[in-house]
Order: C-alpha cells, then sequence, then structure tokens
C-alpha cells in the first residue's frame, strides 16, 4: 500500500461542488479544492452540534428494554456487591461475557453513588465512550487525509487547499456523517457492550491512520484497541480487524508503517489471549433464513444512510486509490464488521461497528460531489427533518392543549393509563433547538458554497434535531412504553418488600427489572421453581400456560403497552401436615 503510487491516468473534466472551478485534468486524482473550499467548521459550532447529538436522553428516563436494561441490571449487581466482578451473573445465571463495559459501567455506579443515580451514572459513562467515538473517527480521518494520496490536486496558477486546512476540514465532514447515520442514534446512546466495541473500533482505526506520523500513540492504541474490543464481547471481530489491519501495513511503503505490523499482530495475539482468559470466546453464528436475503440489505439500507451512498461514490471515484491508506483503512473496519453483521443474521449491533469506516470514507467523497448531488441532499435533509420537527411539536401540542385532539387519542390508545406531565426545561430545550435548526436553514440556503463539510451540515443537524425533540416532548410517553416500572409496581401490589421470586430462565431485563426497581432477590436459574422463592413469576406470549405443580396462580398482569406479553405470578402452595 504505497501513498504515492501511481495509478493509470485517466483525462476527465471536473467542476466541483467545492469550487465551482472546471479544470481540465490529467491524473487519476478526482479532488479539486480551492482554500476558501478547506475552512474547517467553527468549533463552537461543531461543539454545540455534539453537544446537542450526546445529551438528550442522558437525563429524566429509565433503563429501557431490553439490551440496556440487561446491561444496567450486571453493572448494578456488580457495583452492589451482588454479583463477582470476575464472573458476573444476574438472577444467578451467567452475564454477558463482554466484561470491561460491564465494569466502566459499575464503576460508575460505585463511584457517584448517592450523588447520582444509578441509571445516570451508567450513562454518563457511556456518554463519554460515543464522545470518545467522534474524537477518534475526527482523529483518524484527519491522519488519513494528510497522506499524499488523499490530498486534492494542485492547480496550475495556485489557490488549492492547504494540506492541513483540507485534512481538517475532512475529519470535520467525517464526524458529521457519523452523527447523520442513522443507526448509531439510538443504539449511540444505550449502556450496552456494543458502545464500547463502537470506541475499540475508532480507537482502532485511529492507531493504523496515525502510523506515518506519529511513533508512541499508535503503538499504544492499538495494543489498547484489540483488547478492549475483545474484552467488551467481540474477539472475533479484533481477531478478523487485526489480521486485516496488519496486512494493510505489510503493503505499505512507509517503513514506520511496515514496522508497525508487529505491534498489530502482537496486539491480536493479546486480543486471543485475553478473550481466552476471561472466556469470552463465545460464537453467535446464526443460519440466514431465506428472508434474510431481502431483510439484511433493506437494514443495511436504513442503517447506514446517509453514509452508504457516499461512501460508495468514494470507492468509484476513488478506485485507483482502494490499496492506499485513506481507502484500506476504513475498509478493513467496513468489511470486517459487515461480515460479523452478515455472520450473525443481519445483527444490528454488529453492523454499528461498520460505522468509523464508512464515516471516513464518506467524508472523502465530498471533493468529489457534483452541485447537483449536494443539492439533493440538501433539499431532501430540509424537508425530511422540518417535516418531522413539526409532527413531533404536534403531537406535544395534542399531549399539552388537546389540540389536535387525534394524536393524544392515538397516544392514549398505544399506551393506556400515561398522563402527560409538563417540563420547563424540556420546552425550552426543544425551542432552542428548533430555533437554532431555523438558523441553520437559512444559513445553508444562504449562499455558502465553499466548504467541503456545507453537504452533510444539514444531515446531521437534523438528527440532532430529531433526537432533541424526541427526548425532550416525546419523553414521558416513551419512557412510559419502554420501561418496565409500571410492571414491577403491579407486581409489587402482590409481593412483599424483601421477598425472593423465582423467575426460571426469565429475559436478563426482566429479572434487572424485578433487582432493581422492586429490590427482591430473584433467581433466574432454570431449577428456581424447586429452589427456596415462594413466589414465582414468568412472562409469556402464550395463550395457555399449565399451572406448574406446588403453585398456584396468583395474578395475570401487563405492561400497559403491551397486549399480547403477560406476566404470571404464582404462590407456592403450602405444605400438606403430614399424618
Amino acid at each position: 500500500m504505497h501513498p504515492k503510487k501511481a495509478a493509470p491516468a485517466a483525462f476527465f473534466v471536473e467542476r466541483t461542488q467545492a469550487s465551482g472551478i472546471i479544470a481540465f485534468v490529467t491524473s487519476p486524482v478526482p479532488a479539486l479544492v480551492t482554500l476558501r473550499g478547506a475552512r474547517r467548521l467553527p468549533r463552537p459550532a461543531l461543539l454545540a452540534l455534539c453537544a446537542a447529538y450526546l445529551l438528550p436522553g442522558l437525563f429524566g428516563r429509565d433503563p429501557w428494554r431490553n439490551a440496556d436494561l440487561a446491561a444496567f441490571g450486571q453493572m448494578l449487581a456488580i457495583a452492589e456487591g451482588r454479583s463477582s466482578w470476575l464472573n458476573p451473573t444476574l438472577g444467578g445465571v451467567a452475564g454477558d461475557a463482554a466484561l470491561f463495559p460491564h465494569w466502566l459501567g459499575a464503576a460508575f455506579i460505585a463511584l457517584l453513588s448517592p450523588l447520582v443515580s444509578a441509571p445516570l451514572a451508567a450513562r454518563l459513562a457511556f456518554a463519554g465512550l460515543l464522545a470518545l467515538a467522534l474524537l477518534l473517527t475526527w482523529a483518524t480521518t484527519y491522519h488519513l487525509a494528510l497522506t499524499d494520496a488523499a490530498q486534492p490536486l494542485p492547480f496550475a496558477f495556485g489557490g488549492e487547499a492547504d494540506p492541513v486546512d483540507y485534512a481538517r476540514a475532512i475529519a470535520d465532514a467525517a464526524v458529521l456523517a457519523l452523527m447523520a447515520t442513522l443507526g448509531l442514534l439510538q443504539l449511540g446512546h444505550e449502556t450496552t457492550p456494543e458502545l464500547a466495541q463502537l470506541a475499540a473500533v475508532a480507537l482502532f482505526a485511529y492507531a493504523l491512520a496515525a502510523a506515518p506520523f506519529r511513533r508512541w500513540q499508535p503503538r499504544a492504541a492499538v495494543l489498547a484497541a484489540l483488547p478492549l474490543l475483545a474484552g467488551s464481547g467481540a474477539p472475533t471481530i479484533a481477531l478478523v480487524m487485526g489480521l486485516g489491519g496488519a496486512e494493510v501495513c505489510r503493503r505499505s511503503s512507509y517503513p514506520a508503517v511496515l514496522a508497525f505490523s508487529r505491534w498489530v499482530l502482537a496486539a491480536t495475539a493479546a486480543a486471543a489471549v485475553l478473550a481466552w482468559a476471561l472466556g469470552a470466546w463465545r460464537w453467535r453464528l446464526l443460519a440466514p433464513m431465506p428472508s434474510d436475503l431481502i431483510g439484511i440489505p433493506r437494514q443495511w439500507l436504513w442503517f447506514l444512510w446517509p453514509a452508504w451512498p457516499l461512501a460508495l461514490w468514494t470507492l468509484w471515484r476513488w478506485r485507483h486509490f482502494l490499496s492506499h491508506r485513506h481507502l484500506a483503512v476504513p475498509l478493513v473496519v467496513v468489511l470486517s464488521a459487515l461480515l460479523a453483521s452478515l455472520a450473525m443474521a443481519g445483527q444490528d449491533r454488529a453492523l454499528m461497528l461498520t460505522l468509523p469506516g464508512m464515516a471516513a470514507l464518506a467524508a472523502f467523497a465530498l471533493p468529489t460531489l457534483k452541485r447537483s448531488a449536494a443539492a439533493a441532499i440538501d433539499w431532501f435533509s430540509m424537508f425530511f427533518f422540518t417535516g418531522s420537527a413539526i409532527a413531533i411539536w404536534v403531537i406535544y401540542s395534542s399531549m399539552q392543549l388537546g389540540v389536535p385532539a387525534k394524536p393524544a387519542a392515538n397516544i392514549e390508545r398505544l399506551a393506556p393509563g400515561f398522563s402527560p406531565s409538563f417540563s420547563a426545561l424540556a420546552l425550552a430545550a426543544a425551542a432552542a433547538g428548533t430555533l437554532a435548526w431555523a438558523w441553520l436553514l437559512r444559513w445553508r440556503t444562504g449562499r455558502h458554497r465553499e466548504a467541503l463539510w456545507k453537504s452533510l451540515v444539514l444531515p446531521a443537524g437534523g438528527v440532532a434535531l430529531g433526537w432533541l425533540l424526541t427526548m425532550t416532548l416525546l419523553l414521558p410517553p416513551l419512557d412510559y412504553a419502554r420501561s418496565n416500572r409500571i410492571l414491577v409496581e403491579r407486581i409489587a401490589a402482590h409481593v412483599p418488600p424483601g421477598a425472593c421470586i423465582a423467575a426460571p430462565k426469565q429475559s436478563p431485563a426482566i429479572v434487572a427489572s424485578l433487582e432493581f426497581w422492586g429490590r427482591w432477590t430473584v433467581d433466574a436459574r432454570a431449577g428456581a421453581a424447586a429452589g427456596r422463592c415462594d413466589v414465582m413469576l414468568l412472562v409469556t406470549r402464550a395463550r395457555t400456560v399449565p399451572v406448574p405443580p406446588g403453585w398456584t396462580l396468583k395474578a395475570v398482569l401487563r405492561r400497559p403497552t403491551d397486549r399480547d406479553e403477560r406476566s404470571l405470578l404464582y404462590q407456592r402452595e403450602a405444605a400438606q401436615p403430614s399424618r
């Protein structure tokens, strides 16, 4: 992989969306960027956009079903001493093998208690991981854009972009592309191991990208990234990415990068040994069903939007440079995660690991993007996100004022028992976000054509606006629908405090709910019905369930937003006196 390797020359005429300059070029390099086109995104604006993306959803909500609640329950059990740090359990059943993220959440809960509630403490830790992923994606793309092969063509009479300014502008665009990706929106705001995996993948990509320019930072990064990835529940992905990264380094003409391949292989070996020591080698291969042949591509289309069309455009326009660092490094990340997602029958949580590489690839499309394509992105983003914001405000108005009446009636039908509440702080935050969106639309529709990153401002800003409005105006009904708190409160009407509840083979989310909100002792082992607990809970969707021998059905309970799932509460029958 040689950054200066010459590719077959191709003659073409180029009019870039960043410069508007027509240039006759005899070169395979497709990028033409002016000095003004490479200006960076103002840092206060970028930080404000990141804050609008990171902060909503941190406060004022419960852990949500299913993976979010299950992971939090394991962290809480470790922090409260009800479970071992090395062999964590939930309800007596062995927990997830992803130890590192659970240790992180448990440590934050233990350190911040009682000043901060346990759910918020865990979310703060994982919000830090998401912020780290954004930062590392920026640093990765910045170093990739500094390589000679990634730089735009110089102009005959000067005026081309400065290499460092160009790299910063491309890196800014990568952060915007990452935030604009729809698949990251919900999964990136949960307390699940996959967010730790995302940060580890971003750290690995940074190590590969910075290898030609730094000495000890990439070495430390790769030695941390792959073991962290393995210890976060993805040892196979760590192994595949490590071998792919070593091959990329082996093909490089940079002496420092050639030597760096040994560090990548050492980190890969360390990840394999650590996964063996922690017992993290758990195969999750799933045979794809015939329906997956349609479902998986459809999932990829929406999950990776809008990064995937830009990434494909990059691969086409830069097709003579596929072996160069600015494409090879993100491709290692993307292809490894795509293979993992396919091997797990299209699991979206594995697909999330493609995003650092996908964002970098999307950013390199911008120097070659036509004005018509940039305008299409802008108009689609403007109408889609503005329409979504209006819909959210209409629903909020219906809940608070009763006008229009139909949205509130639909909420009452879907979430019976929900009572709307008013928060002045939430309303102020939503109003400020909406005004910022209006200002952004006015700025983008003005005569601001130079900056490379401008085509991703509206997609990233629209996603941040939608998340902000949802986590402020619509948070109460969402929390009511996705939390298990109401179910536990209904169970508490029949079960005394401090009781022992048998929940054989029940989901980790149910066990975590009983332990967190009910503060009961829970036995979820397969033979729990024969244990010491006098109360048993079975959650099922079956219409008829035979009463287990020795138990009496005490109550049939439901979550208010689930009509099919039933929670069957049993009381152990008193032993008959011997005669």
